[in-house]
């Protein structure tokens, strides 16, 4: 499964990295890398969020190890994570939708 990190740092972080600037990606790679993930990009981004990172990993669980293990280290002020679908999957998933949406009543409505 592809997943898409994104995450702010912490005042200090960013204080610290403009008085000795550091490639993060190196450091976001060996730990996805470590975690049994694989590592596909990194980048620093402008708006809600500081960085981006796109990973793949079979184990969601180990994912999630390894966003905590950041997240422990202090320099996040929050992340998010949010699972990226290629669009092969994204057709079959639609096209499975028919017989739970007929089955299933929405908050409120009348069935």
């Amino acid at each position: 499964m592809i997943f898409i990190i994104q995450g702010r740092y912490t005042t200090e972080a960013m204080a610290a990295m403009v008085a000795r600037p550091e490639d993060r990606a190196k450091e976001a790679k060996k730990l996805l890398e470590g975690a049994g993930g694989k590592f596909l990009g990194s980048y620093f981004t402008f708006g809600d969020h500081d960085f981006l990172v796109i990973c793949e990993f079979d184990d969601p669980q180990a994912l999630t190890s390894a966003v905590i293990a950041a997240a422990a280290g202090g320099s996040l002020a929050s992340t998010k994570t949010t699972v990226g679908m290629n669009w092969s999957d994204a057709k079959a998933a639609f096209g499975g939708v028919g017989k739970l949406a007929k089955s299933f009543k929405s908050a409120g409505k009348k069935k």
